[in-house]
């Protein structure tokens, strides 16, 4: 039981940040007051991000949106490969255990963009599952990797 209370945690955090408007969870003030400087303007703004039919660039958007396009896109995928470890470490010991914790968490993320479709001003994307999954997919890859490393190790000595 112990095991699964991280992951309801981590559920529940997810739960009421997509029950908030793009509005509550704007970072524009606060990036504004901690990069006055704009730093690294020059080398992010040769980046095009497709993304929703449209390109997210700061030509496009603005220094300040673009920074906080980064943050958000890079917190779904860290964050639910943050959650893929957590299912992973919840599900009892068997054959298709990091299969089933990707699967799991997949299918959290296409639940979790349904209730954001239902608040005011946010949209469920595609685009997004894709990100969580292949947050979820790159942290299950590592701990594998690192499994069948510590695995050598311990059969070597």
């Amino acid at each position: 039981m112990k095991k699964i209370i991280p992951l309801l945690i981590l559920i529940f955090i997810v739960f009421i940040s997509s029950g908030q408007s793009a509005e509550q969870q704007s970072l524009e003030t606060l990036l504004t007051k901690w990069l006055p400087n704009k730093p690294l303007e020059s080398f992010l703004a040769i980046f095009e991000i497709p993304y929703w039919g449209i390109l997210v660039s700061i030509e496009e958007r603005g220094y300040y949106p673009f920074v906080e396009f980064l943050i958000r896109k890079g917190t779904h995928f860290v964050y639910f490969g943050i959650i893929a470890l957590a299912v992973y470490a919840a599900l009892p010991k068997f054959t298709f255990r990091t299969l089933a914790a990707g699967v799991l968490t997949i299918v959290f993320a296409i639940v979790d963009e349904y209730h954001q479709s239902l608040t005011s001003g946010r949209t469920a994307t595609a685009q997004d599952v894709m990100l969580d999954t292949a947050g979820a997919i790159t942290a299950l890859l590592l701990l594998t990797c690192v499994q069948f490393i510590k695995h050598r190790k311990t059969t070597k000595v």
